[in-house]
């Protein structure tokens, strides 16, 4: 197997890993700054607070980020496959 084949499926792997949990992961982040925000100024140091609408709301983005997460995973298993025949 070349050095340059296996940095390159490496590279993409990570690329590929990283598009699909970015927008979860944003969608968590975004929430939780909000959250935290609000106990801030507030003063509520309540757990429950804190995990629910982050639960909720990563539930949601996963149903509506779900499309773009399989093309972008289809597109990395389609490359692979394309590559396979230049493994030795």
């Amino acid at each position: 197997m070349d050095v340059d084949l296996i940095g390159d499926f490496t590279y993409q792997a990570i690329v590929t890993m990283l598009m699909v949990a970015m927008p979860v992961m944003a969608v968590a982040l975004v929430v939780g700054l909000v959250i935290a925000i609000f106990q801030a100024l507030t003063q509520i140091q309540e757990m429950t607070l804190t995990f629910v609408p982050k639960i909720i709301l990563v539930m949601f983005s996963l149903i509506v980020f779900v499309p773009f997460m399989l093309d972008k995973m289809l597109g990395f298993m389609e490359l692979t496959m394309a590559n396979i025949v230049n493994i030795p």
